[in-house]
């Protein structure tokens, strides 16, 4: 009765129980653009990614869930080249952790011009999403990455002001 309560407060933008935990795998970085197969990595994309992951894990933090250690699960974390899509290996760690959601996120790179970012949050025993947002954006750069997570996090997970 009280985790579908949680989810149903959820659901509706109201902040995280003090002890909803979360099990985040991180956000992957998928390059399908022609500037990546002829130069190689920009490192300025791995640093975003860090920027990224760093403003959702404070984020999430401030509206009350806890972050659990990965340390169980490293090893099969390792393993895996996208957790957002590994046919539910997500939540299977995140049980394994006892975790009450697990979190995963993409950039998807098109172009230097054209990106997709998505995050999910995921309820680990059905597997089934339970927040969650894709959005486009233009440009590849800190700004454009930061914003658009915030928009995902404002539109999507807490609906509230922009922080």
């Amino acid at each position: 009765m009280r985790r579908t309560f949680a989810l149903l407060l959820i659901a509706f933008g109201f902040p995280a129980f003090a002890e909803d935990s979360v099990a985040f795998f991180g956000i992957t970085l998928l390059d399908n653009s022609l500037q990546t197969e002829a130069q190689g990595q920009d490192p300025a994309e791995l640093v975003r990614l860090n920027k990224v992951e760093t403003l959702i894990t404070e984020r999430f933090t401030e509206e009350g869930y806890r972050f659990l250690d990965l340390a169980p699960v490293q090893e099969e974390l390792d393993r895996i080249v996208n957790p957002a899509k590994c046919y539910g290996c997500d939540a299977r760690m995140a049980i394994k952790l006892g975790a009450d959601f697990a979190l995963v996120g993409e950039v998807q790179k098109i172009s230097n011009l054209i990106l997709t970012m998505n995050l999910q949050l995921r309820d680990p025993k059905t597997g089934q999403t339970v927040k969650g947002r894709v959005v486009d954006i233009r440009s590849n750069t800190d700004e454009s990455w930061l914003r658009g997570m915030r928009y995902i996090l404002k539109t999507a997970f807490f609906n509230s002001e922009e922080k």
